[in-house]
């Protein structure tokens, strides 16, 4: 039977790790909470709260918060990790060295890594070989798991036994978590769903209704069923939580960071200003042209991924992409 963990260590003190570190804490397990910024962690100290990102959410006692990297690998033999992708490789190789063998390192980062087109679990198999992982993912915001309301994510591990521990660590009060072997797919419907969810912002923004929403996230679904086949990934996966859930959510609801950023862009913003007005990192803008990368190196057609790198990169304007997409040429839907 797997051991209940007690300790964890959670890099990423923004509004996602916070929230991740809290539902921990709130199961009765000592968490230390790491950030880039002494001056931001300082404040967290003296707030009892991240003000910033989560106001008037109280840190439970067993919160606790640090800038130490040493500090916090020696607090736990469980690392999560949940900084931004553009930032995943760099904070693997400052805790490298720190490392023992026997810590285990998990994530609940969503993206591809830019300029490789390389998931996580790929950059932790070069930094860290032959070391136990697990990604966390799934159907959520930050605010509603911080404010302990109803949710269920998937945790997905290249070990069972570990897949447990982080688990049970995690489920608990309105709290359900589910096991899965299938990192790759966990990872990539974690990832495309973020540059879709701006697909759909952009659509809304122009105006163009339900019909045209609904559509690209059936669509949008099928260009990630498409690269998961083509990778590895398991359909079953893509279908669930870590996929279809989390497409539905992202796409369909404005506290994500990446639809506000496709309302932006279709009510004829910036980008510049868009990211501006949002206030936090927004994934899918660098995952645009990580995704468009790896879908040319898996050879796999994904037109509305495609438009959306056009219009992030390219400044293609989001009604001409819009037209691209419907003028393509007539073929059956499966």
């Amino acid at each position: 039977m797997a051991s209940r963990l007690t300790r964890i260590s959670v890099y990423g003190a923004g509004s996602w790790g916070t929230a991740l570190a809290l539902q921990l804490a709130r199961n009765g397990i000592d968490v230390l909470l790491w950030g880039r910024l002494p001056e931001h962690i300082n404040q967290l100290v003296h707030d009892g709260e991240n003000t910033r990102y989560l106001p008037n959410i109280k840190f439970p006692a067993n919160l606790r918060c640090t800038s130490s990297l040493e500090e916090m690998v020696n607090h736990s033999s469980y690392q999560l990790i949940v900084v931004p992708s553009h930032g995943f490789r760099d904070l693997l190789l400052q805790i490298k060295p720190l490392l023992p063998d026997e810590h285990k390192i998990c994530w609940a980062t969503k993206g591809v890594e830019v300029g490789t087109g390389k998931l996580l679990h790929q950059i932790v198999n070069e930094e860290l070989a032959d070391r136990s992982y697990a990604v966390v993912s799934g159907p959520t915001f930050a605010l509603e798991v911080a404010k302990g309301l109803p949710t269920a994510m998937t945790v997905a591990a290249n070990d069972d036994e570990l897949a447990t521990v982080i688990a049970r660590a995690f489920q608990g009060g309105n709290f359900r978590v589910y096991t899965s072997h299938d990192v790759m797919g966990v990872e990539l419907g974690g990832a495309v769903k973020n540059v879709l969810a701006i697909a759909a912002g952009i659509s809304d923004g122009l105006g163009y209704g339900a019909n045209a929403r609904a559509a690209l996230i059936t669509r949008g679904l099928a260009e990630i069923r498409r690269l998961g086949k083509k990778l590895g990934a398991e359909d079953e996966t893509l279908m669930g939580l870590a996929g279809v859930g989390d497409l539905v959510l992202t796409c369909t609801d404005n506290q994500s960071r990446n639809r506000r950023l496709g309302l932006a862009l279709g009510q004829g913003k910036s980008i510049h200003a868009a990211v501006e007005e949002i206030g936090q990192a927004v994934e899918g803008l660098k995952s645009s042209h990580s995704i468009h990368l790896l879908a040319e190196q898996a050879g796999v057609e994904m037109p509305i991924c495609q438009q959306v790198h056009c219009i992030l990169y390219k400044e293609l304007p989001p009604q001409d992409a819009v037209r691209e997409l419907l003028s393509r040429q007539l073929k059956a839907e499966f």
